[in-house]
């Protein structure tokens, strides 16, 4: 579907052509962000790990690229729905929850170095992220299943 008003001119004749399967460009750079976020987030946890080990509780600080990767997907999720309404939509709402739980992860690891006990995983945040990575590869990679799926449904 293309816009009928192009809100940010040539770049949404770049990143909203189709490509290999009909999909959106956009829709393969937010595919990879999603992926790189998930990086982000372990190199992310192995920091405060890391911190918290070597110089205590008050040393735990957020990760620049982890946040970097946080940003670039709220807005690259709010551009997509310039879009894609309602693919955008639904992948902004869901990008927003991600980054809400993985602020208030972060926040936890930090009671956990001020307890004192064993940093965990950020649980909450990864299965956030997988629902991201879910949705945002089935609006990019639908192609590679559409003929199965069009035969059953």
């Amino acid at each position: 579907m293309q816009p009928s008003v192009t809100f940010f001119g040539p770049l949404d004749t770049i990143l909203g052509s189709p490509t290999v399967g009909g999909a959106l460009l956009i829709e393969y750079i937010i595919f990879g962000v999603v992926i790189v976020n998930f990086l982000t987030r372990q190199l992310a946890h192995r920091s405060h790990v890391k911190q918290y080990k070597n110089d205590g509780a008050e040393a735990v600080s957020r990760h620049p690229a982890h946040t970097f990767s946080n940003i670039a997907l709220v807005v690259l999720s709010f551009f997509y729905m310039t879009l894609h309404h309602h693919g955008g939509m639904v992948l902004s709402v869901l990008v927003l929850g991600a980054v809400i739980t993985d602020f208030f992860e972060f926040e936890s690891r930090k009671v956990e170095a001020r307890r004192d006990i064993p940093l965990e995983r950020p649980k909450g945040a990864i299965v956030a992220a997988l629902v991201v990575f879910m949705y945002a590869g089935y609006q990019s990679l639908f192609w590679v299943i559409k003929g199965p799926w069009s035969a059953i449904i």
